[in-house]
C-alpha cells in the first residue's frame, strides 16, 4: 500500500467580479412580473441595504487520492442521495453530502457552476465535468464532460467553486479545523494559501507529515441484531438471496450461528418454522423478530473492524502541532452501545504553543474534527464537569490543558441536525470517555510529581547555598576564639580538635576553604538524594530531542517496523 501523501491543497482567490448568474435571475424574475401585469420598482430607485459588500471566493480542493472514474463523476456530484450508507462500516464525515452541499451552496449564492478534474490510478487520461444541479429534479445539469491527456500521470481529485462567504469572520474556524486536521492525521501533508487582491493579507500554511504509519483500513460488518429496527430487518429481508428464514438469520446478521438462529425460532412461536419462506413474512411476524432481537442476549460485535487514529499518531499529533511540555495518551478497548462497537481514544497535553489558559477541548468523530455546539458534546462536559483536575495536580483555571478525544464506531450517535455533538445521554460512551481522559491524567500525575520534587530538590539546594556565606563566616569566627583559649591553656582538647584548631590558627584553614566544603557537602547531598529518587522512580532528567521518522522512497523500503501504542522502532537490513 502506498502511503506516500503529496500535499493537500487549498486555496481561496477572493473575486470581485459581479455575478451575472444572479443577476439574469434578478432580471427574469423581473420580467414574469411585468408579463403579470405587476408594478416593478426601479432598480436605481430601490433603497441601498445596509451592511456589507457581499464578497466572492473561488475555493480549490486537491489531492493524490485514487480518483473517479469518469462516467460516475456527474451522479457522484450532481444527484443528492445517488448512493447508499447501508452498508454497515466506520465511515468519515456525517450525511455523505459533503461535496454537493458545497455545490448546491455554490449554486444558491452565485449560480455558477462547479468543476472537477479526476484521474485514477490506472487511467492515462484525465476527466473533467463542469456541472451544475437541478435542485428540482434532483439531476445533474452537466456543462462538460470531456477527457484529457495525462502527461503527469497525476491521480486523485481536484474540485473548484465560486462562493460567497465571509473570510475575516470565519478565518480562525478554518485555521482551526485545518490544525485538528492536522492533529489526528500526522501522517498527511495539507497546504492551505488564502491569496488576496492585497499581497500582504496573503495566508500560507504547512501542516507537514511526520509519519507514514497509517490506521488500517475499517472492514464491513453484517448487522448486529440488537442494532436494527423494524424499517432496517424489511429492508434486508427484501435485498437477501436467502430463501429461509434460518439462512437469513444465519447469513445476514453477525454473532447468529446455526444453533442460535434454531433456538431463535423456536422462541418465536408457533407460527415459525426454520424452513419457511423468508419473503412470506408478514409485518406482525417481523415486529415478532425484532421483539425477540431486543429481549434476547448476543454475544457482543468485534472491534476489529473499526479503524481509530492509533495511540501512536494522537500522541505525535499532538507534538506536532501544539508542542507541549508533557503529554499523555490512551487508547481503549473496543465496546459497544447499541449493537454497534467503538473505541474512545484520548490524549492530554500541558503547555504548548498557541493554547489558552484552562481547559482547551478537541473532539473528533471518526477522525473528522468536531468544531461547533461543543457545549452539549459529552467530551466537553466531561471534561468540564467529571474530571477532579486538582487530584491529579492540574490546576484546572491556570495551566494550560489540551484535552482531546477521538471516538470511533459503525455508529456515531450526533445529536441535532448539523451533527455538530455527540450527546451526554449514551452512559457506555460517557463512562469510556471518562476513563480514557483519567488514564491520561494519571500518567501526566506520575510525571508532575517528579517534576514538582525535582523543583523543590533544586529549591532546597539554592536555600542551603544562599546560607553558606553566614554559615562560614559563623563557623570561622567560632574556631578562632576557641583557637584563643586553647592557646591560654585555659582549656584542653583532644588532639584532632587540637589540630583543627592549630589549622585556623596558623591560617591554614581560612574562610574560603569552609565555604567551599561547605558547598562541596550541598552538592554531594543533593547528589545523593537524587539518585536515590532516581532509582526508586526511574526519573531520567537527561535531555531529550524530539525524532521524527522521515518518509521513504517507494524503491527503498527495506525495514521491519515493530509497533507499540507509544512508538515505533525501525530496524534497516
Amino acid at each position: 500500500m502506498n502511503v506516500e501523501m503529496k500535499p493537500y491543497m487549498m486555496i481561496l482567490r477572493q473575486q470581485r467580479l459581479v455575478r451575472l448568474a444572479k443577476e439574469a435571475r434578478v432580471l427574469e424574475i423581473q420580467a414574469k412580473n411585468v408579463a403579470l401585469g405587476k408594478k416593478v420598482k426601479d432598480p436605481a430607485a430601490t433603497k441601498a441595504v445596509k451592511g456589507r459588500e457581499a464578497s466572492y471566493y473561488r475555493v480549490t480542493c486537491k489531492d493524490n487520492g485514487r480518483g473517479m472514474p469518469h462516467d460516475d463523476i456527474p451522479n457522484m456530484f450532481g444527484r443528492v442521495l445517488s448512493g447508499t450508507k447501508y452498508g454497515l462500516k466506520q465511515t468519515r464525515g456525517k450525511f455523505g453530502l459533503g461535496a454537493k452541499m458545497a455545490l448546491i451552496w455554490s449554486k444558491m449564492s452565485t449560480g455558477l457552476p462547479i468543476e472537477i478534474t479526476s484521474s485514477m490510478n490506472s487511467q492515462n487520461y484525465t476527466s473533467f465535468c463542469r456541472l451544475d444541479i437541478d435542485i428540482h429534479k434532483n439531476v445533474p445539469h452537466i456543462h462538460i464532460h470531456e477527457k484529457g491527456e495525462n502527461k503527469e500521470r497525476w491521480h486523485g481529485a481536484e474540485i473548484q467553486i465560486v462562493i460567497e462567504g465571509n473570510w475575516t469572520t470565519y478565518r480562525s474556524k478554518i485555521l482551526h479545523y485545518m490544525r485538528q486536521m492536522a492533529v489526528i492525521t500526522p501522517y498527511a501533508q495539507f497546504l492551505f494559501q488564502f491569496v488576496s487582491d492585497s499581497p500582504e493579507k496573503n495566508v500560507t500554511i504547512r501542516f507537514t507529515r511526520r509519519t507514514d504509519i497509517m490506521p488500517s483500513v475499517p472492514l464491513e460488518t453484517k448487522y448486529h441484531p440488537s442494532a436494527v429496527d423494524i424499517l432496517l430487518i424489511k429492508r434486508l429481508i427484501t435485498e437477501t438471496s436467502k430463501q429461509t428464514l434460518l439462512q437469513f438469520l444465519q447469513h445476514e446478521f453477525v454473532n447468529i450461528g446455526k444453533s442460535h438462529a434454531e433456538r431463535l425460532i423456536g422462541e418465536m412461536g408457533p407460527d415459525f418454522s426454520p424452513k419457511m419462506s423468508v419473503k412470506s413474512l408478514t409485518p406482525q411476524q417481523i415486529v415478532r423478530i425484532h421483539q425477540l432481537f431486543r429481549q434476547a442476549k448476543f454475544d457482543d460485535p468485534s472491534g476489529d473492524i473499526l479503524s481509530p487514529a492509533g495511540e501512536y499518531n494522537l500522541r505525535l499529533g499532538i507534538i506536532k502541532e501544539l508542542h507541549p511540555d508533557m503529554v499523555a495518551t490512551f487508547s481503549g478497548s473496543a465496546q459497544v452501545f447499541e449493537g454497534h462497537p467503538f473505541i474512545v481514544e484520548a490524549g492530554v497535553s500541558i503547555g504548548g504553543k498557541d493554547v489558552k489558559q484552562g481547559l482547551n477541548v478537541f473532539r473528533f468523530a471518526n477522525r473528522i474534527p468536531l468544531l461547533f455546539e461543543q457545549g452539549a458534546d459529552v467530551v466537553t462536559r466531561t471534561a468540564m464537569k467529571r474530571i477532579n483536575w486538582n487530584s491529579y495536580k492540574i490546576n484546572q483555571t491556570q495551566d494550560k490543558i489540551g484535552v482531546f478525544v477521538s471516538i470511533v464506531s459503525t455508529k456515531i450517535p450526533f445529536k441535532g441536525t448539523g451533527k455538530e455533538y455527540i450527546g451526554d445521554d449514551i452512559s457506555e460512551i460517557a463512562s469510556a470517555v471518562k476513563t480514557a481522559i483519567q488514564q491520561c491524567c494519571n500518567q501526566l500525575k506520575s510525571k508532575i510529581v517528579k517534576r514538582i520534587h525535582a523543583r523543590e530538590q533544586q529549591e532546597r539546594k539554592r536555600n542551603l547555598s544562599k546560607y553558606i556565606p553566614s554559615a562560614t563566616a559563623a563557623i570561622y569566627d567560632l574556631l578562632k576564639q576557641t583557637t584563643i583559649v586553647h592557646a591560654s591553656k585555659k582549656r584542653r582538647f583532644r588532639d584532632d580538635n587540637a589540630d583543627l584548631l592549630k589549622q585556623v590558627s596558623v591560617n591554614s584553614l581560612t574562610k574560603d576553604t569552609f565555604r567551599e566544603k561547605l558547598a562541596q557537602h550541598v552538592e554531594k547531598v543533593d547528589y545523593e538524594m537524587g539518585l536515590e529518587y532516581a532509582t526508586q522512580t526511574g526519573v531520567n532528567e537527561e535531555p531529550r530531542e524530539d525524532i521524527y521518522i522521515e518518509s521513504l522512497d517507494e524503491d527503498k523500503k527495506n525495514f521491519i517496523d515493530l509497533q507499540s501504542p507509544i512508538f515505533v522502532f525501525r530496524l534497516y537490513h
